[in-house]
């Protein structure tokens, strides 16, 4: 695939990039190699070729999924901003309250 310099600098205008006039040519050239390389690998065969996440085969650990708050709430609210805001875990369960800011 060939591309022209108007093209070129279609391109280049939607990516934000400013080149000069004479700059366009070259890229054309440059962008038009890389969209030809790429046709090529289209043309391989990758039906027996597994996806792959990742270079190296690894197995990622896991944890079982438990929700859990930490098993210290007084300690976490210690961390407000506004201690006025923070209620005791006796009172609503441990939570922060704060302004309403949604109308």
């Amino acid at each position: 695939m060939s591309l022209d310099p108007a093209t070129v600098a279609r391109i280049a205008t939607l990516a934000r990039i400013k080149l000069a006039p004479d700059e366009q040519g070259r890229m054309a050239k440059e962008i038009s190699t890389i969209i030809d390389w790429v046709e090529q690998l289209k043309t391989l065969d990758t039906s027996a070729v597994e996806p792959m996440t990742s270079t190296v085969e690894m197995v990622l650990p896991k944890r079982d999924d438990v929700v859990s708050d930490g098993a210290y709430p007084d300690r976490i609210l210690l961390n407000a901003s506004d201690p006025v805001r923070v209620s005791t875990t006796e009172e609503l369960g441990g939570f922060f309250t704060v302004p309403k800011v949604v109308e």
